[in-house]
């Protein structure tokens, strides 16, 4: 794909600019991406995770009054010192205590990028086993949970069933 902008060179930068439902898309190359850099919020070489992270962390508590904010005494760590918003504007923590420290902060902006606030990982091929049956298990429990809550007791009947099987081939392993 060429330029958008001089014609000449193959673009190699990408973006999808939506403004108020309206999508644009740009494709161009690194040197005018340069050239246009206020076309692009913080400019090509500014960009960073850490830039990234830091919109996230700021745009956390949606309807905050940011002037409230300023008025509560500043959320810090006690291990290394390091403020909340010194963590909001570089992306990185100080120690492994502030993911404690800054937790209440944390788990909404964690759970906005994720999906969750617990990591459940993932089971390597090889391992196999007991491990996977467990994880099948759990997973197992939380539709049985979701079958109940919406009262559908056959297929939640089916559920407890199938747990009680694999529970038993985890006992004979």
């Amino acid at each position: 794909m060429i330029c958008q902008e001089c014609q000449q060179r193959p673009a190699t930068l990408h973006f999808t600019k939506i403004v108020n439902g309206e999508k644009t898309e740009f494709h161009i190359c690194e040197v005018c991406a340069q050239e246009k850099g206020d076309m692009f919020p913080g400019g090509i070489n500014n960009f960073s995770i850490h830039h990234l992270l830091s919109g996230l962390l700021n745009n956390a508590e949606p309807g905050v009054n940011a002037f409230k904010v300023q008025q509560e005494a500043p959320l810090r760590c006690e291990k290394c010192g390091l403020t909340y918003a010194q963590f909001s504007k570089s992306g990185r923590f100080g120690c492994s205590n502030c993911y404690k420290a800054f937790e209440e902060k944390l788990d909404p902006l964690f759970r906005r990028v994720h999906g969750n606030t617990h990591h459940s990982g993932k089971v390597p091929e090889r391992s196999g086993g007991a491990i996977k049956l467990k994880k099948e298990v759990d997973r197992l429990k939380e539709e049985l949970r979701k079958r109940i809550e919406r009262e559908e007791f056959e297929e939640a009947a089916k559920l407890r069933d199938r747990i009680r099987e694999l529970e038993q081939q985890i006992a004979g392993l």
